[in-house]
Formats: C-alpha cells, sequence, structure tokens
C-alpha cells in the first residue's frame, strides 16, 4: 500500500529516518547512553547491512513479485542466519532437530501462501525477485549476527535507533538523485507509512534487535515464519481475504516447527555472546530522607 504513493527509496529513507529518531530521542530522554567511537560507527554499518541491504530488497521485490511468494522467498531467512553464523568460528553449531524445526516452518509457510503465489508463475521477474531477496537475506543475516558478536554494552534499543538512522540516511542522497515518480499522496499511501513506522520500525525492529541481543540466533531467526501468518491475518482483518482450513492446518504446522526449534535450541544466549544491557532509565531525581 505504501508503494503506490512513496517511490521505494523515498519509501525507505523516509520511514527509518523518521522512526529512528524517534526512538533515539525517547531512548536518551530515558537516560540511555550513546555509543561511541569504533562501537558508533560499526552499528552504523551493521544498520547499513540488515535494513539497507535487507528492508530495500524486500521493497524493491514486492515491486515485481505478489507479497504472498515474496514472503514464501523470505523463510529461507533462517537458514541464512543459522549457516552464517555455524560458518563463522565460535558459531552456534547446527543439531539435526533444528534443522527439522526450521524445515518443518518451511513447509508450513509454503503450504500457507504457495498455492496463490506459485499461481503467477515462475517467470523472468519472480526468478529477479527470489534472487534480490536472497541478497537481501543475505546481509540481514550477516549484519545481525556480527552486531550480535560484538558484545556491545550499549542498549538494544539505542543500537536499533542508530542503526534505523544510519539506513535511512545512507539511502537519502540516492534517494533524492534517483528518478523516480513523484509522491503521490493519499490517505491509504499515508496510513501504511506510519503503520510502517509505527509497528514495522518502532515496534518490530526495536523488538528484534532487543531479542538478538538475548537470544540463540536459531531462535530470533524463526521471526521469517511468523510474518506470513501476520500477513494472512491482516489480509483477513482488512481486506476479508478468505481464512480457511488450509490457512488454519499452514499456522499449525508453522507454530510446530517455531515449538521444534525453541526447545532444541536452549535458553538464553550465553554471556559471552549476549552481555546483559544496562536499562534505560529516567534521569536520576533527587531523593529525599523523612525529616530532612
Amino acid at each position: 500500500m505504501a508503494l503506490e504513493s512513496f517511490p521505494p527509496l523515498i519509501l525507505i529513507s523516509t520511514r527509518f529516518l523518521l522512526s529512528g529518531s524517534i526512538l533515539l530521542a525517547v531512548s536518551l530522554l530515558r537516560g540511555g547512553k550513546m555509543p561511541r567511537g569504533a562501537e558508533l560507527w560499526k552499528t552504523a554499518l551493521y544498520g547499513l547491512m540488515i535494513l539497507g541491504i535487507g528492508n530495500s530488497a524486500l521493497t524493491f521485490a514486492e515491486l515485481w513479485i505478489p507479497s504472498g511468494l515474496a514472503a514464501l522467498f523470505i523463510t529461507t531467512s533462517p537458514f541464512w542466519m543459522v549457516g552464517i553464523e555455524a560458518a563463522l568460528p565460535g558459531g552456534e553449531r547446527l543439531h539435526g532437530p533444528t534443522v527439522a524445526g526450521m524445515l518443518v516452518g518451511f513447509l508450513g509457510t509454503a503450504l500457507l501462501v504457495g498455492p496463490d503465489a506459485f499461481h503467477e508463475g515462475m517467470g523472468s521477474s519472480v526468478l529477479k525477485g527470489f534472487l534480490v531477496l536472497q541478497f537481501g537475506c543475505a546481509g540481514w543475516a550477516l549484519g545481525s549476527i556480527l552486531q550480535r558478536r560484538e558484545g556491545y554494552k550499549t542498549h538494544p534499543f539505542i543500537s536499533g535507533a542508530i542503526q534505523q538512522i544510519a539506513a535511512g540516511a545512507g539511502l537519502l542522497i540516492p534517494a533524492l538523485l534517483a528518478k523516480s515518480q513523484p509522491v503521490a499522496w493519499s490517505w491509504r499511501g499515508t496510513a501504511a507509512f506510519v503503520y510502517l513506522v509505527i509497528f514495522g520500525s518502532l515496534i518490530g525492529y526495536s523488538s528484534y534487535v532487543y531479542s538478538l541481543a538475548r537470544l540463540p540466533v536459531a531462535v530470533v531467526s524463526i521471526y521469517g515464519y511468523v510474518n506470513p501468518v501476520v500477513a494472512v491475518f491482516l489480509g483477513w482483518l482488512i481486506y476479508a481475504e478468505p481464512f480457511g482450513k488450509r490457512e488454519m492446518l499452514a499456522m499449525l504446522v508453522i507454530f510446530a516447527g517455531v515449538a521444534v526449534v525453541k526447545w532444541t535450541t536452549g535458553g538464553p544466549a550465553s554471556p559471552s555472546r549476549a552481555p546483559s544491557r544496562p536499562a534505560l532509565r529516567r534521569p536520576k531525581q533527587p531523593s529525599y530522607r523523612p525529616g530532612s
């Protein structure tokens, strides 16, 4: 819906500049501390990798392929995350039950969106969309894992805000220079933009960064199986799209895969991989004792 009104680069840049600025301002007012030096620059770099590459790939791919097919292709993201993590030195090793759980989730997602998505055919635009999305998944996964491995002490909300601002700023110049259609203002496009800022960025991405700092990679990666479920629910709620036995069965299969991954990867990440982060607090107020 947002792409009906906004060119892709303008949409991505303004969305993340706005959401990142809001999140950073609120976090600093609540006592958060900005990172400095190398930590600041690396956090910004990871934002360009995760959001600048990952989200841009998704946005452009949806110009060529249906959103349902894009959601199906993105379910490969857990394989990218777990595979890259296992390939890096000291990474979390792959276990048979974990891989089996991800395969179950992939089958559930294929059952959910596959019949309708593949009805569009496997033409050149579909292949182009698939390749772009795999490039985006690889960038998202690599940036996420490198950010997690740094073990910074900055609160995840501050890190997430900096990453969003970096991605928005990094795409601002090409967004202004690119030859594209002017913004076509409409209530649908504006409402979709506001939704993306609030639920996609302020809530969704902040939750992702927070979870990435505290949970095993395999557990965090299953968000790629949940997104299509959310998409089907919103389609049913907003557009009255059908929700029948196939959709219900697919969701049950997906949740079964999620449960297998969760049960076979243990609890929270170890302290060496995810050190405790300082909580955001309000500025300290003077304390008074009785009789003072």
